[in-house]
């Protein structure tokens, strides 16, 4: 039961927010939505507001935004999809992955601002101690302040890593400040098995609520995942790919061990999602702005049936390489018995 609460969640989430940038840039540049829906198969919830339906449906795996000009009847429209502007049309189609991108910066700002903290890199306090350690065994505390080390002043927490990191595998002295009281620890590094540097298994504090660190951390983090997705896209990093049967599994397992790390993995989650949405394939919003940007170099408009049989053909690949997938993430979980 928790894996499907959180599987909907991470689904709902995901899907309403991608359906609301295309919803909201389509009404702002004058586009007219038909109708709005989370979720596929029999309406569960429904109703209508200005001449748009909006309804939650039964399957919660996807959701549509539907626009004046999808059926060849309407594209005269003047109020119609394929009557806006090149750029209105490409703006609409870019917010659905651009909101799922912004999404993700969104839940980590969140968790930096209001859950965890920053690291208080401003002070040279010690935030937290690791276990089974030199600082544990030393008797280190957290909240103690460093004043010194080897008779080294430390006013933030980068002269504490600087005067630690250069003694590997040495003994190290401490002034610290505990309770309005100095005390002295005498402490052997370790040795940093990836850098060769010295450690002795502290952090520092964690701050919240702090605005501009926690966006700039924020950002951070997300750029680090772009980075690793371009990576695995020109082949630099293993691809290793799951479908939505793997995904739910994951998130029931994830769920299990906290719901900070659930909305880490939604925010992965929504950041692969904006990603392969942009990707130039028939079917998704990157191979509809393919087509847009054929246009604009050709200077008109492309067949509609020509182009619509693309997307066609691209979404039965699509599908194929969904049961696929689905297939392998049954014989990676067990649930098919493998001979």
């Amino acid at each position: 039961m928790q894996t499907i609460i959180a599987a909907i969640f991470v689904f709902g989430v995901l899907i309403l927010v991608h359906e609301l940038g295309h919803y909201f840039v389509a009404r702002l540049t004058g586009i007219k939505v038909l109708e709005l829906a989370i979720g596929f198969g029999p309406k569960i919830l429904g109703w209508s507001k200005d001449g748009i339906d909006y309804s939650l449906r039964a399957v919660p795996l996807g959701g549509f935004c539907r626009m004046l000009g999808e059926s060849p009847d309407e594209a005269e429209d003047p109020d119609s999809f394929p009557q806006k502007p090149i750029l209105s049309r490409a703006a609409v189609l870019l917010a659905g992955a651009g909101m799922n991108l912004v999404l993700a910066i969104v839940i980590f700002f969140v968790i930096f601002f209001f859950i965890t903290g920053v690291p208080g890199y401003d002070s040279a306090t010690i935030g937290y101690v690791i276990e089974n350690t030199p600082a544990e065994t030393a008797g280190l505390e957290d909240g103690d302040k460093i004043l010194l080390i080897n008779g080294e002043e430390t006013n933030e927490w980068n002269d504490v890593l600087s005067l630690i990191s250069a003694r590997p595998a040495e003994e190290i002295n401490l002034l610290i400040e505990r309770d309005g009281k100095e005390l002295n620890f005498n402490i052997v590094t370790e040795v940093a098995p990836e850098t060769g540097r010295g450690m002795i298994g502290i952090g520092p504090a964690m701050l919240k609520y702090r605005f501009f660190a926690s966006l700039s951390t924020s950002i951070e983090r997300f750029g680090l995942i772009i980075s690793s997705m371009f990576q695995v896209l020109t082949g630099q990093a293993p691809l290793d790919v799951a479908g939505p049967v793997g995904i739910i599994f994951v998130i029931g397992e994830v769920a299990q061990t906290g719901f900070i790390n659930l909305l880490l993995l939604t925010a992965l989650i929504s950041i692969s999602l904006g990603i392969m949405n942009l990707l130039p394939i028939p079917a998704l919003d990157g191979g509809r702005l393919f087509f847009l940007l054929v246009e604009a170099l050709r200077g008109r408009k492309i067949d509609p049936e020509k182009e619509g049989f693309i997307h066609f053909i691209g979404f039965a690949l699509l599908i194929l390489l969904i049961l696929f997938i689905t297939y392998q993430d049954l014989l990676r979980w067990v649930i098919t018995p493998v001979n």
